[in-house]
């Protein structure tokens, strides 16, 4: 198979510049990065794709086998990586692509120089010690509106997951891009986001990592970001003075500064 018709693979910036593999969250695909790419671009090169059932990838690759867990994206991920031969990776996953890059990471440490984990969590339900800002309720609640309409779960809560609501015009584009989703392939990613539980995956991360959060966000609450800090050992937690789930769009400047940031102090 061609991987990168498969994944709608995308190269721009520098051709010899450092590498930094950039991949999207549940509902989304590469689009999500654009306003972050430019500034990216001038230093390295800046590797995109979707991952199958996103996007502009190729719908007849899905297997809702392989993609009911996050290994199945992360596979993704790895062949990706073959397919180009990308070597010194920066991987920047956005939410759930944040664990998958941690289960790459693991995979193909020969590959992977860096993790850079835009809102990640680990685990979306509350455990004990642990708050992931759900509990189990909250899910099984989360999922069956899901299931039942996603069209009509898209127009609800992509708003409520980008935040500020005073630009409405980013919570339209969420809402969007989330629609233009095939809502069985959105039903099987949205259990394999929500139900994992990436914990104990943290631990295996042995390449210098940067923690991004924002300073309010309902999907990742700051507690999150707290517990991935301490779990992965020498990693850096960065808050950003922005709102909501996906930085890359309401605060794309101080995104990508952030992970210029970290490249240039973490080589």
């Amino acid at each position: 198979m061609d991987i990168r018709r498969r994944n709608n693979v995308t190269v721009t910036g520098r051709v010899d510049g450092p590498v930094l593999l950039l991949a999207h969250g549940f509902g989304c695909d590469q689009n999500m990065w654009r306003l972050v790419v430019p500034a990216l671009a001038e230093r390295y090169r800046v590797v995109l794709f979707d991952y199958v059932g996103s996007g502009r990838a190729d719908p007849s690759a899905w297997d809702a086998r392989r993609y009911s867990s996050l290994e199945g994206y992360a596979r993704d991920v790895l062949e990706v990586c073959e397919e180009l031969d990308l070597r010194d990776v920066t991987f920047v996953g956005h939410s759930v692509s944040a664990m998958v890059g941690v289960l790459a990471a693991a995979k193909v440490p020969e590959r992977m120089s860096g993790l850079v984990m835009v809102a990640p969590s680990p685990c979306y339900i509350d455990d004990e010690d642990y708050r992931g800002g759900f509990t189990a309720e909250d899910i099984d609640e989360l999922l069956e509106s899901l299931e039942s309409n996603y069209l009509g779960w898209s127009a609800a809560m992509a708003p409520v997951i980008m935040g500020n609501a005073d630009r409405p015009e980013l919570g339209q584009e969420l809402t969007t891009s989330f629609c233009a989703t095939d809502p069985e392939m959105a039903r099987v990613f949205a259990r394999t986001t929500f139900l994992s539980d990436s914990r104990q995956d943290l631990k295996t991360v042995a390449v210098p990592t940067l923690v991004l959060e924002c300073k309010q966000d309902v999907i990742a609450p700051r507690e999150v970001g707290a517990y991935v800090r301490d779990t992965i050992p020498g990693s850096r937690l960065v808050t950003l003075e922005a709102t909501g789930h996906c930085p890359q769009l309401s605060a794309p400047q101080a995104t990508a500064a952030a992970i210029i940031d970290f490249i240039g102090t973490s080589r």
